[in-house]
């Protein structure tokens, strides 16, 4: 009797999962909205050819978004007097970006099909192509998200995982999210891409044994030890091919130069060094897994069906 109950819950637990994300689906604007992924793509592109980091920038976004209650948009919804969203929450603040960006990709499909695309599947699109742009795999991107109507900044808060964060910080946080160990590894390498400031590693470069000490000095002549002297100073997550799409950032943990602490946790003799080896040694492997994390991590509660709605300006409800 005990094991027919928890085959019955197991089935409702798996009908749950799979009805939160029935409506997504890879075509869900092929009639709607034809020219969609021509029109994101463009604007993408030429953001990135303008400033390559844009394109680390949006990738940073959409995973800031899908962190705080499902991948819905409401990183996007600015502060007004009677609503607080999660822009200036402690890991967004002075540090996301790339909103600007949406917004012209919001108005160039506004244009193409007024009020059908969300603001929500147009981050999960634009981050696809920036990965695309710098040189990674593509993937074809279930769509069908609405937007919320809401936003957390406690949870932006507690939610997003910090570059002090340990291995276990780490792997908790990505739980919490539906998301396993080796999902947590896999979308970590995404940091093969985008610039951190002086503030986020200064402890690192300073007072962390697990660093080439070479590595370590040449950070230094850029990130003063004094704090709010510097603070700003942007470097390379990976300084070898800080605009390429690659698995060069799992060759550096290896060698012991990960810029974040958060970074190094993941090959410093603990759970997940296998798989950083295995990343650094076979590029299509991690390409592979990437991408598979990031559909499951894009799956994360979205809204569907008659949830939320299509905003017509990303950064405020309708």
């Amino acid at each position: 009797m005990a094991s027919s109950c928890k085959v019955l819950i197991l089935f409702i637990v798996i009908m749950f999962i799979g009805s939160s994300n029935a409506q997504l689906s890879t075509n869900y604007y092929s009639k709607s909205c034809k020219h969609l992924f021509s029109t994101v793509k463009s604007v993408v592109s030429a953001a990135v050819s303008k400033e390559r980091r844009m394109g680390a920038s949006l990738l940073r976004l959409h995973f800031h978004d899908c962190f705080v209650n499902g991948c819905d948009g409401s990183i996007l919804l600015d502060d007004t007097s009677n609503f607080t969203g999660e822009k200036n929450a402690n890991p967004n603040q002075n540090s996301v970006r790339g909103f600007n960006v949406i917004d012209d990709i919001k108005a160039a499909v506004e244009k193409l099909c007024p009020g059908v695309v969300s603001c929500a599947d147009i981050l999960t699109m634009a981050s696809r192509e920036s990965v695309v742009l710098l040189g990674g795999p593509k993937w074809k991107v279930p769509l069908g998200r609405r937007d919320a109507r809401t936003a957390s900044q406690s949870a932006a808060n507690n939610n997003i995982p910090p570059p002090t964060a340990s291995l276990a910080k780490l792997i908790a946080s990505y739980r919490a999210q539906g998301l396993s160990k080796n999902d947590m590894v896999a979308l970590s390498g995404a940091h093969t891409i985008g610039l951190a400031t002086c503030a986020n590693f200064r402890t690192r470069i300073y007072n962390e044994s697990n660093i080439d000490r070479s590595f370590a000095a040449q950070k230094q002549s850029k990130c003063p030890r004094a704090s709010g002297s510097g603070d700003n100073n942007l470097a390379p997550l990976d300084f070898q091919t800080p605009n390429s799409f690659d698995n060069n950032y799992y060759k550096l943990l290896v060698s012991k130069k990960g810029l974040l602490h958060s970074d190094q946790q993941l090959f410093n003799g603990g759970s997940t060094d296998s798989q950083v080896r295995r990343y650094a040694k076979n590029p299509n492997l991690f390409n592979a897994d990437f991408v598979k994390a990031m559909i499951k991590m894009g799956n994360i509660r979205p809204l569907t069906g008659s949830k939320g709605e299509i905003r017509k300006k990303c950064g405020r409800v309708n």
